[in-house]
């Protein structure tokens, strides 16, 4: 009885302490095209494209990193990228910089900030792009 009242114990302690974990970002922030733009003009940021690099070519924001979402080596490259500065991402329409940013909080990015419905929005507000 007393070994089960110790593992009982010791997993409430973990537990706990698992949850205040604060090193890895706690939420995915979604952006605007508007508020996206504003958070990356004229600054350095980490800016991802995760699209292929077919539909990157046709079209991307500028200083852009294509970095695929849908490629086996995602997890090797954005690893790669600073985990402790803020990352922005993107893809067509919202859907792959959805999953990318799931990703990317399991990798340990503290601040993720993803562009509501992608590229294709952006486009719609007017936002230059480059080629």
């Amino acid at each position: 009885m007393k070994k089960i009242s110790i593992l009982l114990g010791l997993t409430v302690v973990l537990f706990f302490t698992a949850c205040k974990d604060k090193s890895v970002a706690q939420e995915i922030h979604v952006l605007t095209p508007t508020e996206f733009h504003d958070a990356t003009a004229n600054k350095t940021v980490q800016l991802v494209d995760v699209r292929t690099p077919e539909e990157f070519s046709e079209g991307h924001l500028e200083n852009a990193l294509n970095i695929n979402v849908l490629e086996t080596d995602f997890i090797t490259q954005a690893e790669k990228l600073d985990l402790e500065k803020p990352i922005y991402i993107y893809c067509r329409s919202g859907k792959r910089s959805a999953k990318a940013a799931l990703i990317l909080k399991d990798v340990g990015f503290k601040e993720i900030n993803d562009m509501q419905g992608g590229y294709l929005h952006w486009e719609t507000e007017g936002f230059q792009n480059k080629n």
